[in-house]
């Protein structure tokens, strides 16, 4: 395995290790990797990882989706109870399926617009891209990725709460929803979803590329971070973007699951849903 594999591989293991959050800027490929047909073999290889890592932690995204939309503060351990007596342990996977499968499209059409986006900023420029150019090529194509996959989260998220026998199928859960609800139901909690890709995708940008580059100007020689450095970076700085988008994406979630009577009994507006959580949380 030479140097150039090996860089991906350790690229692939920090950018994937996703629940279904992929919020993160797309990665920049040099114009040899482009010709050589590199950038695809990397876009395989993060969706294989990702599939992996969505499936093998499945079970705490669903425990996660419960408790966002439970009315009142709930424990951990009787929430995850409740699933496995209500669905018994295949349950936990609920809502996997669409996760994995949405992957592809999402990959695909963040990594497009991002190449377009760059050439638009870039124009006749040769300069590689600035952090904050990054950020908004990247923001932009997240936004256009996520609106285009969009219906798939709301459906990912119904099924994720289904009760045994309630749906079939994915195609079953789709015909349902559009049948009772109407075509604008595939996009409840869209504006804070897209919302919440800018403090996201800023911050963990920000703070990797900050961290990473202290690193270097510290070490002599210029030395190249080792994995280890990498991971701590990559981990440090996706947990400081999760902590600052995590409202939206709980509001999000609420929304994506309003019309299931079981939880949530009314429709709300965004600012509603911000003033109930306050309520719940402080008070």
């Amino acid at each position: 395995m030479d140097g150039i594999e090996v860089e991906i591989t350790i690229d692939i293991i920090l950018k994937y290790l996703d629940i279904g959050e992929d919020m993160n800027v797309p990665d920049d490929f040099t114009q040899s990797e482009m010709q050589t047909g590199m950038w695809w073999r990397h876009l395989a290889a993060g969706g294989i990882a990702g599939a992996v890592s969505r499936t093998c932690t499945a079970p705490l995204d669903r425990l996660k989706v419960f408790l966002q939309v439970q009315p009142s503060k709930q424990k951990i351990k009787d929430c995850f109870i409740h699933m496995v007596k209500e669905g018994g342990v295949t349950g936990l996977w609920r809502g996997n399926g669409i996760n994995v499968l949405k992957i592809a499209p999402e990959s695909a059409l963040k990594f497009a617009a991002y190449e377009q986006v760059k050439r638009l900023i870039k124009g006749d420029s040769k300069n590689q891209l600035a952090i904050y150019e990054r950020f908004m090529a990247g923001a932009l194509a997240g936004a256009i990725s996520q609106t285009a996959i969009y219906p798939m989260e709301v459906l990912k998220t119904r099924l994720a709460l289904r009760k045994t026998g309630q749906y079939k199928s994915i195609a079953d859960a789709a015909y349902k929803i559009y049948v009772t609800e109407g075509l604008m139901s595939f996009y409840r909690g869209y504006i804070p979803n897209i919302l919440g890709i800018v403090p996201y995708a800023g911050i963990d940008l920000a703070v990797y590329e900050t961290l990473k580059k202290k690193y270097i100007t510290s070490h002599s020689s210029n030395e190249q971070p080792s994995f280890w450095t990498l991971l701590a970076c990559g981990s440090v700085s996706s947990t400081l973007g999760q902590m600052c988008s995590y409202p939206l994406a709980l509001v999000r979630t609420r929304l994506q699951a309003q019309g299931k009577k079981y939880y949530i009994n009314r429709h709300l507006t965004i600012l509603h849903m911000f003033g109930n959580l306050i309520n719940l949380v402080f008070f």
